[in-house]
């Protein structure tokens, strides 16, 4: 591959990947999709109907990659969650941390941009804190106590640790076995989420299955991009395997942590040709642009700001938690919740659990606080 080829391929991933943050803006604006909200529906008021689509979209994510798994297109080992090092402690802290922090701010990093696209003041605020707490989480001080702490405490797996490989090592089987049990693994379980989505009327809505399969289909895709269009097996210059315009210089779908903290980056050193544009980066901006585009149609924008000074506070908090605690935890209810679930990884299971137990903790909370004051 020449010189010209590689840019001119790597400009077709990061156009790939602004259409479908775009879809994926548009599709959660007209959806409500919104991870925070499908717990705070369940916890509050019983409604199943959110998390019938979030489980939608997981079940559909599963299915999809790992049928690109079994087709030989893409390898969960080439992404940033099925890696041999299980860091546990750091999911599971940083997960509660997101979680409860995104019940504060009002919505997870996706939702944020959504509402950003709304006219969502607030969530703009929300947007330059929790990316630069998730840099200083990256590169700055918190991440030299996150790398002092629960960095340390670690479990060194025989192999990757998504389920397919890790099944395969524990049966005693080759490598050349993945991709079988790959797709058996997908099938049942993403299969399983399918079905028990499904299986209410409230999991049959129009709402629901736009976001559910339009939200999974899109993460599918966006592997795609990542891993197959985006991928050169050798480098021209380097001879090594490169992942086109990522930050991790592995395959990536859709997360909404780093990705900001990328762009705030690249905004505050625009002059430094050093950086470069990523798919992460393209994507959040598409992502705010397919909110307001769908708000804007609909006549549903709106200004909106913060109501008095706890609300503010609550924004502040919740921001920082989700910077600090989405990057410990390495992804988001989409970054880990989404993309990482649909590659089987075990960290991810324990992330997302951890982000949904800090939100319920956080609306529990919530709860009590105004039970106090009455």
């Amino acid at each position: 591959m020449t010189d010209a080829a590689l840019v001119l391929l790597q400009q077709q991933v990061l156009w790939a990947a602004l259409g479908l943050g775009l879809a994926f803006g548009a599709i959660a604006q007209r959806s409500h999709f919104c991870t925070m909200g499908a717990v705070a529906d369940v916890v509050n008021i019983g409604d199943w109907a959110r998390m019938r689509m979030w489980a939608l979209a997981i079940g559909v994510a599963m299915i999809g990659f790992n049928a690109m798994v079994a087709a030989g297109w893409v390898k969960a080992a080439d992404s940033l969650y099925a890696a041999p090092l299980l860091l546990w402690l750091s999911q599971a802290v940083g997960g509660l941390m997101f979680g409860f922090g995104m019940v504060l701010a009002s919505g997870c990093g996706s939702k944020t941009l959504v509402r950003i696209g709304g006219g969502n003041l607030k969530s703009l605020v929300v947007f330059v804190v929790l990316g630069l707490s998730a840099w200083a989480t990256l590169r700055g001080v918190t991440a030299v106590l996150r790398v002092a702490s629960v960095d340390r405490v670690q479990v060194a797996l025989p192999t990757g640790q998504d389920l397919p490989s890790l099944a395969v090592a524990w049966l005693g089987m080759g490598p050349s076995a993945v991709a079988s049990h790959a797709l058996v693994f997908g099938a049942v379980l993403g299969g399983g989420l399918v079905l028990w989505a499904l299986a209410r009327r409230e999991g049959r809505s129009a709402d629901v299955l736009l976001g559910g399969l339009g939200i999974g289909l899109l993460v599918v895709a966006l592997w795609w991009v990542s891993g197959v269009l985006g991928h050169v097996a050798e480098h021209p210059q380097t001879l090594e395997e490169v992942f086109l315009a990522t930050n991790s210089n592995r395959m990536e779908s859709f997360s909404f942590v780093a990705p900001l903290a990328y762009l705030l980056d690249g905004l505050i050193f625009f002059s430094d040709t050093s950086k470069r544009l990523t798919q992460g980066m393209v994507m959040v901006v598409g992502v705010v642009l397919g909110s307001a585009a769908v708000a804007l149609a609909g006549r549903s924008f709106r200004w909106e700001g913060f109501r008095g000074v706890e609300d503010t506070a609550n924004h502040l908090v919740g921001a920082l938690l989700m910077g600090v605690g989405g990057i410990t935890a390495l992804g988001c209810t989409v970054g880990q919740g989404l993309s990482g679930l649909s590659t089987l990884s075990l960290g991810s299971f324990i992330a997302t659990a951890a982000i949904i137990a800090g939100a319920v903790a956080a609306l529990r909370w919530q709860v009590w606080r105004m039970d106090r004051a009455a």
